[in-house]
């Protein structure tokens, strides 16, 4: 563990999987386990259930008359249409329309919020809103998340949680779970149905065993983090800052992408303005420098992370994230690309260390469930 000063109530249950909690975001997490496999987690993801250990998300509470305020100032959503029990996927920008972090904001009543952010400046953008306004922000590192992901994870919450069933996609409610106090959202990274468990730390423990055992019968195994990037690809989940030029610097230019080039545009409310860069990011369209786009490619062997991609022996961009699926059979990539690739059909190469050369073709995303039908399953 290196430069933690969060710790998950769950480190020792990771560290028993074989776990050397590698930071993130100023927690321990468990990236990897020695025990166990990537390839069966994703799999047990996609086709049962799996849980996770996402702690090291940032939880911020937000309450006060001036709470929804400083939220639309902070972030790109118009709160007026965010009822109590729903939540809303968000980006936050600087002064020049450059995404810094992405939320996700969960209304609990009329002024009260928890805003639900990465390793990016969320906190500081929140806390910097509401100088001077009567609010109160208050980081809570003792509310744990586990994420509960895959196609059974309802079958098995409905056991033990009434009307879980009929929970929206981006709906919340307080509730109850082995009969400790827990809000259970209906969101996740995975592309797949799935629910978000926050709970106090004291109970994290006995619900990620319960959960585990309990659920065995249904196929349900621990996952680690890493885990989340053959899911995310597949899904077009982007994750800061490892899909941006905060990783993958502009040769000439400081860091920072706008939504247009990351595909985020559709996180600002239509019409909102007042928000911070909004100006400038109404301003940036149409003058996108690259985009973020898939990548096909050809075999099984995945490039790895800041691989380039070449067209016509000429580097033109770079992969930001692959995998290979045992499920659908594709090997498939996150990739920064030009304009003039970011299309249906484009003939590229990737230029791994390990593989050589790669043909590959561009391609759309998401790759998996393109209409959205899985995660957003009624019933």
């Amino acid at each position: 563990m290196t430069n933690s000063w969060r710790f998950t109530a769950l480190g020792d249950r990771h560290r028993a999987l074989g776990s050397g909690l590698e930071d993130w975001n100023g927690m321990g997490l468990a990236w990897s386990y020695t025990s166990g496999d990537p390839d069966a987690e994703y799999m047990a993801i996609r086709t049962r259930a799996g849980l996770m250990d996402v702690s090291g998300l940032k939880k911020l509470h937000i309450t006060g008359p001036a709470a929804s305020h400083i939220i639309e100032r902070a972030t790109t959503r118009n709160l007026e249409k965010l009822m109590p029990g729903r939540s809303v996927y968000a980006s936050m920008l600087d002064d020049g329309g450059r995404f810094i972090d992405d939320c996700v904001i969960y209304r609990n009543a009329p002024n009260q919020f928890m805003v639900v952010h990465g390793s990016g400046q969320g906190h500081e953008q929140l806390t910097m809103a509401a100088t001077g306004r009567d609010v109160s922000i208050r980081f809570d590192d003792n509310l744990h998340d586990l994420s509960l992901q895959g196609p059974l994870a309802v079958d098995f919450l409905e056991k033990h949680v009434e009307g879980i069933r009929q929970l929206a996609y981006f709906g919340h409610m307080h509730t109850a779970l082995f009969g400790r106090p827990v809000t259970i959202s209906r969101t996740g990274y995975t592309g797949e149905r799935g629910y978000e468990i926050f709970c106090r730390g004291q109970d994290a423990g006995m619900i990620w065993d319960r959960i585990l055992e309990e659920g065995q019968a249904m196929g349900i195994i621990p996952c680690r983090f890493s885990t989340l990037d053959m899911l995310r690809v597949e899904s077009q989940l982007l994750f800061f800052p490892y899909d941006n030029s905060e990783v993958y610097p502009f040769e000439n230019g400081d860091a920072g992408d706008t939504l247009w080039e990351l595909g985020l545009d559709f996180t600002v409310s239509p019409g909102k303005t007042g928000f911070r860069g909004a100006e400038a990011h109404y301003r940036l369209k149409g003058n996108e420098r690259f985009k973020i786009w898939g990548l096909k490619l050809e075999g099984d062997k995945v490039p790895g992370n800041g691989a380039p991609v070449m067209r016509r022996g000429r580097k033109v961009g770079v992969v930001t994230q692959a995998m290979h699926s045992p499920l659908n059979h594709w090997t498939v990539a996150i990739a920064r690309l030009p304009l003039d690739c970011a299309n249906d059909g484009t003939d590229l190469v990737v230029a791994c260390d390990t593989h050589g050369e790669i043909r590959a073709r561009s391609h759309s995303m998401p790759f998996y469930d393109v209409d959205k039908k899985r995660r957003t399953a009624k019933g």
